[in-house]
């Protein structure tokens, strides 16, 4: 059974606002899926953020990460392509350190 509902967290303890029908003890999962789309200040930064006039807060990316497979494949490609080693290659790039 999958059931949405939506809950209040206070003092550590997610308050659900209609009642559930589960057995005493019952053991669920639980997907966090924060609502700011009533919060007026929310609304309006994602508004600037979206068209570009405001930077998205540190740790926030709508990127998804690449996995394990990804990222090996990804470094072996780049290590296959580069007649010098990549480290090197970021060096010249940032230019002497005076």
């Amino acid at each position: 059974m999958t059931e949405m509902i939506t809950a209040i967290y206070e003092k550590g303890v997610l308050r659900p606002l209609e009642p559930l029908h589960l057995r005493e003890r019952q053991q669920v999962r639980i997907q966090v899926v924060v609502d700011n789309a009533s919060d007026p200040v929310e609304i309006v930064l994602a508004g600037l953020a979206q068209e570009g006039v405001l930077t998205p807060p540190q740790g926030y990316s709508d990127i998804t990460p690449l996995s394990e497979q990804e990222r090996q494949a990804l470094a072996e490609q780049l290590g296959e392509s580069q007649e010098k080693p990549l480290s090197e290659i970021i060096i010249e790039e940032r230019g002497a350190i005076c």
